[in-house]
């Protein structure tokens, strides 16, 4: 099975044409303040706007007031939301949309838990733990930190670039990967022809 690729912190319109002609099947857009890669809300409009059929639009979130995911819904057609930061399970659910969860991966983490608090989340995207940073960090986690059998679809993140993509995919098996800083030249810059090559790594058959 060819796992799916999401190309996040899109914040140029020739950086999503890239990913979409590579083959990416999401997009992410931060509505994250603290993050370089910060979208207004008039910018996902217009970038949002260029998608191609089936390739999904992801809303990335980190403790947003309701009140604020509530008028980026109200204008920017997101087909997934994605919860970075401490969320409770009612709070990404609050929505009335499908959402991630994302877990920032450290010892001690209980997974099992995690998949039971949040059963009505799509799936649990795990990204490396680093103080103070919600995500983003281009850091990678202690792949064997994820016990087998978890009963959600995983989207690994963290510190994944195209030279060790393939190598995650065969050792985690997750149902998607998720790039940001891995192909910038720099924050929120894409390079088209490092978002080809992760693209193309992370789906060729292993």
């Amino acid at each position: 099975m060819a796992v799916r690729v999401k190309i996040c912190g899109i914040t140029r319109s020739e950086d999503l044409h890239a990913a979409c002609k590579a083959g990416a099947d999401a997009l992410g857009f931060v509505f994250y303040a603290g993050s370089p890669r910060h979208l207004s809300i008039e910018q996902a409009v217009l970038l949002v706007a260029q998608l191609p059929p089936f390739v999904q639009s992801v809303g990335l979130f980190v403790d947003a007031e309701p009140a604020f995911v509530e008028a980026v819904l109200e204008t920017v057609p997101l087909d997934l939301l994605q919860f970075h930061g401490n969320e409770a399970p009612e709070q990404c659910r609050a929505f009335g949309r499908p959402y991630l969860k994302a877990v920032r991966m450290r010892a001690g983490v209980d997974l099992v838990k995690y998949c039971a608090d949040f059963h009505d989340a799509r799936g649990l995207l795990l990204d490396a733990y680093v103080p103070g940073v919600p995500g983003g960090t281009g850091e990678r986690f202690d792949w064997g930190l994820i016990p087998a059998g978890l009963p959600k679809p995983i989207v690994l993140s963290g510190g994944l670039n195209p030279d060790n993509v393939a190598q995650a995919v065969q050792a985690v098996r997750p149902w998607a990967v998720d790039v940001s800083s891995g192909v910038e030249t720099a924050p929120g810059i894409k390079d088209a022809a490092r978002v080809a090559a992760f693209v193309r790594h992370a789906k060729m058959n292993i």
